[in-house]
C-alpha cells in the first residue's frame, strides 16, 4: 500500500501544484484551471479543509468507498486527515474547470464555525455520493468563492476574518440545501439505497446473526452500505419519513408476525432467536409496534 503524501498547509498545497504563494496563510480560492496535475497516481491526506467544484474531470478520484465522476458540476468535502486519491488520464478534447477553497482550522480558533463545522454531514468520510449541481446552483456556489476570495485579496483588517467567514458558513448552509434537494430528485440512486437497505436486513434476519449477534446497529448497517450513520438516516428521513432504527424494527415486527403466524414457537423461543435476551423486552416492544401483544397476535389467526 502506498504511504499518503501528507500536506500540511495551504501554502504547501501551492508548491505542491506549482501555483503562486497564497494571500492568506489560512485560506485560499484556487482556479482548478491553474492547478498543474501530476501524471502519475496519487494519494493525498490533507491538513485543512477541501472545498471542491470541478468540472470535465478525465481521471479517477477515490474518497472513502466511493469513486467520483465529474462530467456534471459536482462539489466534494474533505476534512482535515481524510485520504483520498487521484488518477490523472490526460484528454485533450475537455478543459478541466472549477474551483477550490481551502480553509485551515486555525482560521476557525475561537469563532462558532469550529464546532458547527463537524455537523455538517457532508464531510464525513464515509458519505456516499457526491453533491451534483444545477447550472443554477453552481453559479451561487461560484459567486460565493469569488466573494471569499476578493475579500481575502483587499487589505486585511479587523473585519476580515469574521466576513470570509460569514460567506463559509453561507457556503456550507446553501450546500447543506442542496444536498436535500439531492435526496429527492436523485432518486435513481437514492432508491438504489432502499433496494440495498431491504436486502442487507432481509439477508442478515434470515442468517443467524440475530441469535449471535442481535439486532444489527446503525452504525453496522450504515458501515455495511459504505455510508455515514448520518447520511443514511438523513436520505430515509427524506424518502420514508423513517429513521435507521425504525426501519430495523419494522423489519424485526415482519419477521416476528411471520413466525407467530406460521409456527408454533413460543414467544420466548421467537425472542430468542430474534437476538431477545428477555422475552418481556420482544414483548414490549411488538406491543408497541402493533398494539397487540405477541400472543394476541397469534390468536388473531385462529
Amino acid at each position: 500500500m502506498i504511504k499518503p503524501y501528507r500536506i500540511k498547509s495551504i501554502n504547501q498545497f501551492h508548491e505542491f501544484r506549482n501555483l503562486p504563494k497564497p494571500k492568506h496563510p489560512l485560506v485560499s480560492v484556487v482556479r482548478v484551471e491553474d492547478i498543474k496535475h501530476c501524471e502519475e497516481p496519487v494519494t493525498l491526506v490533507l491538513d485543512y479543509y477541501s472545498i471542491s467544484l470541478k468540472r470535465n474531470f478525465s481521471g479517477k478520484f477515490k474518497y472513502g468507498q466511493q469513486q467520483y465522476d465529474f462530467d456534471e458540476g459536482v462539489m466534494f468535502f474533505i476534512a482535515p486527515g481524510q485520504v483520498f486519491r487521484i488518477e490523472h488520464h490526460p484528454d485533450e478534447t475537455r478543459t478541466q474547470t472549477g474551483w477550490m477553497l481551502l480553509i485551515h482550522p486555525d482560521f476557525f480558533w475561537n469563532t462558532p464555525l469550529a464546532k458547527t463545522i463537524h455537523q455538517y454531514e457532508y464531510f464525513d468520510y464515509s458519505v456516499n455520493e457526491a453533491l451534483f449541481l444545477s447550472g443554477k446552483e453552481e453559479a451561487t456556489i461560484i459567486g460565493i468563492l469569488q466573494n471569499i476570495q476578493e475579500e481575502y485579496h483587499s487589505n486585511i483588517d479587523n473585519f476580515s476574518q469574521q466576513i470570509i467567514i460569514s460567506q463559509i458558513e453561507t457556503l456550507l448552509n446553501y450546500s447543506q440545501r442542496f444536498y436535500h434537494r439531492q435526496f429527492i430528485t436523485r432518486k435513481i440512486t437514492n432508491h438504489q439505497v432502499l433496494d440495498r437497505l431491504e436486502n442487507f436486513l432481509t439477508n442478515y434476519f434470515n442468517s443467524g446473526n440475530l441469535i449471535n449477534n442481535g439486532l444489527p446497529t446503525v452504525q453496522f448497517i450504515a458501515q455495511s452500505l459504505n455510508l455515514s450513520p448520518s447520511y443514511l438516516s438523513g436520505l430515509l428521513k427524506m424518502l420514508t419519513g423513517q429513521s435507521t432504527q425504525q426501519h430495523i424494527h419494522e423489519k424485526l415486527i415482519e419477521k416476528a408476525k411471520e413466525k407467530l403466524s406460521t409456527t408454533d414457537l413460543t414467544v420466548s423461543e421467537i425472542a430468542f432467536e430474534l437476538g431477545f435476551e428477555h422475552p418481556q423486552s420482544f414483548s414490549k416492544l411488538f406491543k408497541a409496534k402493533t398494539n397487540l401483544s405477541p400472543l394476541e397476535f397469534r390468536q388473531s389467526f385462529n
